[in-house]
């Protein structure tokens, strides 16, 4: 994993941070958490879940950062539901991206992004489950453009989701951990955090090397990477 795709990560966390940071000192978290979180999320039970789930997944699925929704999922409600909601938001904003393409948006998505769904196509239509995780790991890449191409591509839904699911989990559980900090110990969490999402980032390119077995899904994501055609690390 190159500095620039690290420097990219760390500057996520740190933006991430500098808002909660600012939100607890200006008092203008509290009001959030009264007017909104409180009232709308938090204090609704069931109803405040399935509210948080929906904008969640609406988010994400027009290609807004998940990042930002597990940073508010640890806000709400904590690490663990909040990691579950988040991922939860993420996998269903995955889902609605994927049919929009398959069932309504097939000219579009072929015209705009030709080489992406080529590309995926290929690069998933043998194991399209374990392939999807190897994506999903990676520490770049468009979210949204992956789950519009393989949406028109020859993919099962299924594996695709669920590789989805699996892959999302590292950096869920990180940025959630960033936004349930500032109770307990910030400092700590988000030290944790850092070193879970450099860790995440590495083993998620050694594992694109090692079983991506000359695959390519897209030439620029691995440019950047610093993987050639060969799946050899570039030097």
């Amino acid at each position: 994993m190159s500095l620039k795709i690290l420097f990219r990560g760390l500057v996520l966390i740190a933006s991430l941070v500098g808002i909660g940071y600012t939100l607890k000192i200006s008092g203008l978290g509290s009001s959030i958490d009264k007017t909104w979180i409180d009232s709308d999320i938090r204090g609704q039970g069931f109803s405040g879940e399935m509210l948080f789930i929906v904008i969640g997944m609406l988010f994400t699925a027009v290609g807004l950062p998940r990042q930002v929704i597990c940073f508010l999922a640890g806000y709400a409600f904590g690490l663990v539901e909040g990691t579950a909601l988040a991922l939860l938001a993420t996998v269903s904003g995955c889902i609605v991206a994927f049919y929009y393409a398959r069932i309504m948006g097939r000219g579009f998505v072929v015209n705009r992004f030709p080489n992406r769904v080529r590309g995926i196509d290929n690069f998933l239509h043998e194991n399209p489950l374990s392939m999807t995780l190897l994506i999903r790991l990676l520490p770049l890449g468009s979210n949204l453009v992956t789950n519009l191409a393989a949406g028109v591509s020859s993919v099962g839904a299924a594996p695709f989701f669920l590789g989805s699911a699996i892959g999302y989990l590292p950096q869920s559980l990180i940025f959630t951990l960033i936004g349930s900090g500032f109770g307990v110990d910030p400092e700590l969490r988000i030290a944790i955090s850092i070193v879970l999402f450099i860790i995440s980032g590495f083993l998620g390119v050694a594992l694109f090397r090692k079983y991506r077995h000359g695959k390519s899904f897209d030439a620029r994501v691995e440019h950047e990477l610093g993987v050639d055609s060969n799946g050899a690390a570039n030097s």
